[in-house]
């Protein structure tokens, strides 16, 4: 096949790759951006516009203007993903061009690439800077382009005010999942979160963990990492983390019906995590009393994970058995627009694939996840 490049903001004519894959597609995974803090001074109260102008942002870690890393490429998208005024993804009709038009998008998934508030030194400041956020992609994002859903970004490490925030927007088409970070001062599992995911069960709305968020540590336990190239790898490591967390101090088992997705944590580790957890849960199982069965099978039925960044072994088989360990049903596509290692529906993963599969990779899985319609 031909690769067909996408177009730039304003063109048109251009072949759709689509037209080929004769399938819809729900992308779990886009990134929308502000331009900058001034963009949600008008969804903050005076108080808190006055205290970005006068303070920023104040994280969890030991840098105040840039990562916890080095350097990757600007903004860490594609060359060709930047519209002609502001950072990559900050721009509606650009991105609806580029992506939502050109793959026949039929709901896109948003994730944010702003600080989301959670992670905020001052709780406070933090609770105000989600709710603006909120506001903010309802009525530049999701009000004005209906094939988008948002994540609903809330305060977790205040609890009252996260489930505040999530009674405020319930109900709303326009916001498909809770938004946690992921890098969190202490285990997501852990008591102290549970009213959030009761919340979030109650209203139907699965708890969606992107790669996100500022905790003061680093990602690997062996300690800092001082290059980019091994940042990209260790950050499903949290991913890996926090399933363990839900599954072992006994979220699903208080919540059988709480959906949880993994975006951006790679999967390949599934099975491998699952089958470690029921060795020691076969030993010790004693210490964890809440667990009735082993906890592969809460894996199986409570977590959902999004396909990028899609490990690629040099036998394409073997990818394939390991879908078949943790399950077709369990993967929702994702593109992770605008990055410079975003997948292209056509091609991710790069393996063969009945019609069924397929249509349940791109589209029927997520559809039935965030009860799309």
């Amino acid at each position: 096949m031909d690769v067909i490049e996408a177009p730039k903001a304003g063109t048109s004519g251009q072949p759709k790759p689509t037209a080929g894959l004769r399938q819809k597609i729900i992308d779990c995974d886009i990134h929308p951006s502000i331009r900058s803090l001034d963009d949600l001074v008008p969804y903050l109260p005076a108080r808190w516009a006055a205290h970005i102008k006068t303070y920023g942002l104040r994280h969890k870690k030991a840098f105040l203007d840039s990562m916890t890393y080095p350097r990757a490429t600007p903004a860490l998208s594609r060359g060709d993903a930047w519209p002609p005024d502001g950072p990559p993804g900050s721009d509606l009709s650009f991105m609806q061009a580029q992506h939502l038009d050109f793959y026949d998008v039929e709901f896109g998934l948003m994730h944010l690439l702003v600080p989301t508030g959670m992670d905020q030194r001052n709780q406070e400041f933090g609770t105000a800077m989600c709710r603006a956020l909120n506001e903010w992609q309802f009525n530049e994002w999701t009000q004005k382009e209906p094939r988008l859903r948002a994540g609903l970004v809330v305060p977790g490490e205040d609890v009252d005010a996260a489930i505040r925030e999530i009674e405020r927007w319930a109900g709303y088409k326009d916001f498909a999942q809770i938004t946690l970070v992921s890098h969190t001062s202490e285990p997501l599992g852990r008591r102290r979160y549970w009213k959030i995911y009761e919340a979030a069960a109650a209203n139907g709305l699965p708890i969606g963990l992107h790669g996100a968020g500022e905790n003061g540590n680093p990602l690997c336990g062996a300690g800092w990492h001082e290059t980019y190239f091994e940042f990209h790898r260790v950050g499903m490591l949290a991913q890996q983390g926090l399933v363990s967390s839900f599954v072992t101090e006994g979220v699903f088992a208080h919540l059988p019906k709480l959906k949880l997705v993994i975006v951006e944590g790679s999967f390949a580790w599934v099975p491998a995590v699952g089958w470690r957890l029921d060795q020691i849960w076969s030993r010790t199982r004693d210490e964890v009393p809440h667990l009735t069965r082993p906890p592969s099978e809460y894996m199986r039925e409570n977590v959902w994970y999004t396909t990028q960044p899609c490990d690629e072994p040099e036998r394409p088989e073997q990818l394939r058995q390991i879908i078949d360990w943790i399950g077709w049903d369990r993967l929702l596509f994702s593109s992770d627009y605008p990055h410079w290692d975003s997948d292209d529906p056509r091609y991710s993963p790069a393996i063969p694939m009945s019609e069924a599969e397929r249509r349940g990779l791109l589209y029927e899985n997520a559809r039935k996840v965030y009860d799309l319609r």
